[in-house]
């Protein structure tokens, strides 16, 4: 269908990976009216201040990608902000911008959402069947308020105010705006991190954590950010024939996985490591598998485009960007 490309479109969170992600892309199909806020000018847990800047703006459209994240460590270690800040953010702004008139929002979750012993890969409908990884729990919990928000506000004024609030959930992101923090980041910013600095002090071996057997999936965040998009322009009825009023949540996925030792390989290669690479059988493996079912998505028509050595290619040319250790 045909799209306004003059629609006034906010990005919630354009700072961060995904919602950068969605800036570039919605700026490539030729959307111009795009509004964003910083955190420093606009305080998403602060109810008073986003209620003023939707009467103010009025956008058309809101992607909701703003969230507080951090690896297992920040998870463990400030449960209480993971949860809250989450849930404040969520909840502010997808009623503000129900108040304002906004009749269109995608809200952003998490693959964290299912339970630790989903059967893989995980469909949509695995959704509240068991309990959460630990870990992560409070963060998940948000996530998974954020989807019944959106539900909630289209059962109760889908009809009368015409709103249509969708939640895409997508797999393990990378690509340009990750997080290279060596203790707080995932696991393919670390490993770029860390083989870099291992070719430039010419460190004969890198150790991963584990046997490497466990297989991820993962999806270059521009591929997120055109599935994101893909899933706000699709026609009411088309969208809403493929979800359950209280299932409507698609998750978005690369289609296969790999396991930690293939990853680590690829992204040595892609960084020019040329050493060897052991196993510390001492350290866990954590889950065995985390993929994703997205044959809701791909029935629908959207398909990833970046392969993932491409992906890691771009990844690490943006870490080099960002460090004074170029080589």
């Amino acid at each position: 269908m045909s799209q306004d490309l003059n629609q006034k479109i906010y990005v919630a969170g354009h700072s961060g990976m995904v919602g950068s992600a969605i800036v570039r892309s919605l700026q490539a199909k030729g959307y111009s009216n795009i509004v964003t806020r910083t955190h420093q000018e606009l305080d998403l847990t602060n109810q008073a201040d986003v209620k003023k800047f939707f009467e103010q703006e009025k956008p058309d459209q809101v992607y909701l990608a703003a969230a507080k994240v951090g690896g297992i460590y920040a998870n463990n270690t400030f449960p209480a902000e993971f949860i809250y800040q989450n849930l404040m953010m969520e909840a502010n702004v997808i009623h503000h911008a129900f108040l304002s008139g906004v009749r269109k929002l995608l809200f952003l979750g998490s693959s964290c959402i299912y339970p630790k012993l989903a059967e893989q890969p995980m469909t949509e409908s695995a959704l509240l069947t068991g309990k959460l990884e630990s870990t992560n729990e409070p963060y998940a919990i948000a996530k998974i308020a954020g989807i019944k928000l959106c539900e909630s506000y289209n059962r109760q004024y889908g009809v009368s105010h015409g709103i249509d609030y969708r939640s895409v959930m997508p797999t393990n992101l990378y690509g340009p705006g990750d997080n290279y923090h060596p203790e707080n980041s995932h696991v393919i910013p670390a490993l770029i991190r860390r083989f870099h600095e291992a070719k430039v002090a010419q460190v004969s071996e890198v150790i991963i954590w584990g046997t490497g057997s466990p297989k991820r999936e993962f999806l270059y965040v521009d591929d997120m950010a055109a599935a994101s998009i893909f899933v706000m322009e699709l026609d009411r009825s088309v969208y809403h024939k493929n979800v359950e009023p209280m299932e409507s949540h698609l998750n978005v996925g690369y289609g296969s996985d790999v396991t930690i030792l293939e990853l680590a390989k690829e992204v040595g290669k892609v960084v020019g490591y040329q050493g060897q690479i052991g196993l510390d059988l001492t350290k866990p493996d954590g889950a065995h598998r985390k993929w994703m079912n997205s044959n809701k998505l791909s029935h629908l028509g959207w398909f990833p485009r970046v392969p993932l050595e491409n992906g890691l290619k771009s990844a690490y040319q943006d870490f080099l960007t960002k460090h004074d250790d170029k080589i």
